[in-house]
């Protein structure tokens, strides 16, 4: 049976939109499952930090927050991202990636002071939590890890 060229090209566009949106998909729940365990490291090396090494508070802040991101970084290049960055760490791509974070706290922080004058606080926070997830993710999507075309002469 032969298919006409447009039905053809139809079916062609579908598969592939499809393909595209359980792909994203996929990326959000990657990207998400590695921000759980980021949480959590920035938690312990936040507690250790305050409790074990005796740090103030910002110092102890800053560091759990550049180790997770670090971390992040690291699993999100082998994870998340692998076809977009090849498995390879680049500082350029760190750097960018830190810088897409700082973008993240920002969005985080102005959502949940301007959500809680209207919202409780345990909402505004679960709220600015999002918006962060989805700013962090589209810059990583985006920018940190967009696909790079081929150089000239490689097949």
């Amino acid at each position: 049976m032969h298919i006409p060229e447009r039905l053809h090209s139809i079916i062609v566009h579908a598969v592939a939109r499809v393909g595209a949106r359980r792909s994203i998909i996929r990326k959000v729940a990657s990207f998400g499952l590695v921000g759980i365990f980021n949480t959590f490291l920035d938690l312990g090396v936040f507690l250790f930090a305050r409790n074990v090494l005796d740090w103030a508070l910002i110092p102890a802040n800053i560091a759990a927050w550049l180790v997770a991101v670090s971390f992040s970084y690291v699993m999100n290049s082998f994870t998340t991202f692998a076809a977009e960055s090849g498995r390879r760490l680049r500082l350029k791509d760190y750097l960018t990636f830190v810088a897409s974070g700082i973008v993240g706290v920002f969005a985080n922080t102005t959502t949940l002071v301007l959500l809680s004058y209207v919202f409780p606080e345990i909402a505004a926070k679960l709220a600015a939590i999002a918006v962060s997830f989805l700013v962090n993710f589209s810059l990583s999507h985006f920018v940190v890890f967009r696909r790079r075309p081929e150089p000239a002469g490689e097949v």
